[in-house]
């Protein structure tokens, strides 16, 4: 009698986790302040500027949180500011995982959009 043998494949598939909307802009707007520093108000300040809303803070810092959580941004603590009482700044960085987060979104959006005429506006 031959012995039988049975292969497993084990494959770990992390789920892609898709972007809510607010999600999407905060990523955003932390890739547009790269260079000028990004935390919180500053966060905020550029989703008001570009968008004309005006996320409250604990949607801002909730977010995230939330973001940190799915490994999309990382964040790190700045040095401590007279203006600030003596607190420090945390700033935040998009990750790579991030980044193809925003991409997909966006590939997936384009994609959506193809072919539709919205209010006078045609997309190719």
């Amino acid at each position: 009698m031959t012995p039988s043998y049975i292969y497993y494949i084990i494959v770990d598939m992390k789920k892609l986790q898709n972007l809510g909307e607010f999600e999407q802009v905060m990523l955003l707007a932390i890739i547009r302040l790269k260079d000028a520093g990004a935390y919180g108000v500053s966060i905020r300040n550029e989703i008001s500027t570009r968008t004309k809303r005006s996320p409250t803070p604990g949607a801002v810092y909730t977010t995230l949180e939330r973001l940190e959580g799915k490994g999309f941004v990382k964040s790190s603590v700045g040095e401590a500011t007279a203006e600030r009482g003596g607190r420090a700044k945390r700033y935040y960085r998009v990750t790579a995982a991030g980044l193809a987060a925003v991409r997909r979104a966006h590939r997936d959006y384009r994609s959506l959009l193809q072919g539709l005429d919205i209010l006078g506006e045609s997309y190719v």
